[in-house]
Formats: C-alpha cells, sequence, structure tokens
C-alpha cells in the first residue's frame, strides 16, 4: 500500500479489524520510512453491472458518483457521512440482488430518490431537482406536493 504522505510502498500493518457487519476490513498502518499512520479498508470486488445510460451508451458502474450526487444533495444537512456511505451500500446491493448484467441508470436514479425521500425532503428535492431536470416552476411544484403527503 502507498503511503498518502510521502508514497513510499513499504508499511507495516499495525491492526487489522472488521467493519460493516464484517463486509469491510479496516486496518491501521505504518509506513516504514516516514512512520507516519494511516488507516485502509478492503472489500471485496463485486461485479456490478453496466449501467445503461439514457442516450444507450453503457459505462461501468461507479460507486463514488452515487456518493457524490448524495453528498451534493446533502450539503448542509444534518446528515453524516456514515449515512451517506450506508446508503450507497443499499444501493448497490440492491443492484446486486437484480442479478442482471445491465442496469439502466434511471433505476439507480430512483433508488437514490427512494432513499432521500425517507431521509431527509430538503435533500430528495434538491437531488429530484437535477435528476428529474424540471422544465418549469409547475413540475417541481408536483414533486414538492407529491412529497408533502
Amino acid at each position: 500500500m502507498r503511503c498518502p504522505y510521502c508514497s513510499e510502498n513499504q508499511d507495516r500493518v499495525i491492526d487489522s479489524r472488521t467493519a460493516k457487519e464484517g463486509d469491510v476490513i479496516r486496518r491501521r498502518r505504518e509506513c516504514e520510512l516516514c512512520n507516519r499512520r494511516f488507516t485502509t479498508y478492503e472489500r471485496v470486488e463485486e461485479i456490478m453491472p453496466l449501467l445503461v445510460k439514457k442516450d444507450g451508451s453503457r459505462e461501468p458502474y461507479d460507486r463514488m458518483k452515487v456518493v457524490a450526487g448524495l453528498q451534493k444533495a446533502c450539503e448542509k444537512r444534518p446528515i453524516s457521512a456514515q449515512t451517506i456511505q450506508e446508503i450507497a451500500d443499499r444501493i448497490e446491493h440492491e443492484i446486486q440482488e437484480k442479478g442482471a448484467r445491465e442496469v439502466e441508470t434511471r433505476e439507480v436514479g430512483e433508488a437514490v430518490m427512494k432513499e432521500l425521500r425517507n431521509l431527509d425532503g430538503v435533500a430528495y428535492v434538491r437531488f429530484a431537482s437535477v435528476y428529474r431536470d424540471f422544465r418549469d416552476l409547475d413540475e417541481f411544484m408536483t414533486t414538492l406536493r407529491d412529497l408533502l403527503k
């Protein structure tokens, strides 16, 4: 593992323990050159399906895009980074449960919206306003009314 401080490749593991119900291993490491400590996380590499975009193109699933969208929607809201990671985990699990080789990006977006609707109304509306690409105020107001029901 490359040290994030000095880029040295030699380190030693000081401590290992499981995290997230055993799905991830957390390791504390110490660089042998600069002696600084850092944490790494290891998880099983799961094969995610390709995402089919609106234009028909395909791209690999990118967890960081989902997390970035969640972070943007939850910005300045009382939602922890841990909660955002848990939501991303649930969405990934839901995608994997389908067992399909390809999943439409619409399904991922809808899963994000469902999670945000249950979590925080403001974050939901923020995400929906970008995801649904409202053309006018009436569409936006319809979504707000649905949220208030």
